[in-house]
């Protein structure tokens, strides 16, 4: 199981939604916004780092730790259900590229 698979089993068994599941097979991990969020800052220690609205007036954000290294990716619908939809290891901020210059 790949570490970014036992942070999402990790976060199932933390918010109490069930037995954990193998994130290979696709499956959606979805709560209340403040349960996920909550979970996510105080369990990994991830702070918002960016954010986006998506198709539908979904919110979706980054999390990520300096600390553990650590990061999540979440969708917010209108309704406010959110959706844990990748996390993983490794993040690394990267120095704005200046407007007008190449990637």
């Amino acid at each position: 199981m790949k570490t970014s698979h036992i942070l999402v089993a990790g976060l199932l068994g933390l918010m109490g939604l069930g037995q954990p599941v193998n994130a290979q097979a696709g499956a959606t991990i979805c709560g209340a916004r403040d349960q996920i969020i909550g979970a996510v800052t105080e369990r990994f220690g991830e702070t918002p780092r960016s954010w986006g609205m998506g198709p539908g007036n979904r919110i979706i954000e980054v999390f990520a730790s300096e600390e553990t290294g650590t990061w999540t990716i979440t969708i917010t619908a209108p309704d406010g259900r959110t959706c844990l939809v990748a996390a993983g290891q490794y993040w690394e901020d990267l120095a704005p590229i200046p407007a007008g210059d190449a990637i």
